[in-house]
């Protein structure tokens, strides 16, 4: 069942959204070579308590941290770990809130020192899939249109597109339908109406398509060991058009002022 929220619910989304905006902004401050996923993470819920949030993703199906910490051939849902990270690394840090009843759920993939210029363009074509995708959010459109926007974008460059894992409704429950696949068809899924809010989140590889699951149950890791990107926004469809509850701004303000922006 689609839950359609009305603009005073969306504005309460939108704060959610928000908190882990500057939640993910915190993480671009800490971040550099020698910090370990895990002192991050530990950051990370002591900054959203203070804040008035509940992190989102502790707990929720058991999964025991604050934070999805998924560097480099890790594609999604990784644990944070005491394991340092190093120059040329890229991570992946996905974030939940809790707030006013509303989740907020928001992605950034940030490279770690110095990267490649492949993965560089890997990290810049994936953030510019995800806003294509948010472009054909709109009252009218189908998610079939948002996935093939993402899916040309990331193709076209050489890059696999994961098909097991796709975005999703979002609202009282993490996890909400209708599913959004990174992938499709126009014209085809569920049509997209008023109200709808919708988790964004192409997940990108540098080489295959092709994931597996580690022994852990969570971690998702790509099948030939190649980086994969993660960008994900929260989008709310106001007025039949678009609207982005979340915002890289403080992400891209605090890399700007570390010279690190890609």
């Amino acid at each position: 069942m689609i839950h359609l929220k009305t603009k005073e619910e969306i504005e309460l989304m939108r704060k959610s959204a928000l908190l882990v905006s500057k939640t993910l902004g915190l993480m671009a401050e800490l971040l550099e070579p020698g910090i370990s996923s895990l002192e991050l993470d530990k950051k990370a819920e002591e900054f959203i308590r203070d804040h008035g949030g509940v992190p989102g993703f502790l707990g929720l199906y058991d999964f025991p941290n604050t934070l999805c910490m998924s560097p480099n051939e890790q594609v999604v849902h990784g644990f944070p770990s005491k394991v340092p990270l190093k120059e040329g690394d890229i991570i992946s840090i996905d974030c939940g809130v809790i707030m006013n009843g509303f989740y907020g759920d928001h992605a950034y993939t940030f490279a770690v020192g110095e990267v490649s210029p492949e993965i560089e363009k890997l990290l810049k074509i994936t953030k510019e899939s995800l806003y294509l995708g948010i472009e054909e959010c709109k009252a009218g459109n189908r998610t079939g249109d948002i996935g093939f926007a993402i899916q040309q974008h990331a193709e076209k460059n050489g890059y696999g597109v994961v098909r097991e894992l796709v975005g999703h409704g979002l609202g009282r429950e993490m996890h909400e339908s209708p599913e959004v696949p990174n992938y499709g068809k126009r014209g085809r899924g569920v049509k997209l109406k008023e109200g709808m809010v919708l988790a964004i989140e192409p997940m990108i590889n540098l080489g295959s398509r092709n994931i597996r699951q580690l022994a852990d149950g969570w971690s998702i890791v790509t099948s030939d060991g190649r980086y994969s990107a993660h960008f994900e926004h929260d989008v709310a469809i106001v007025d039949g058009k678009p609207d982005i509850l979340s915002t890289f701004d403080y992400v891209e303000e605090a890399l700007t002022k570390k010279g690190a922006l890609i």
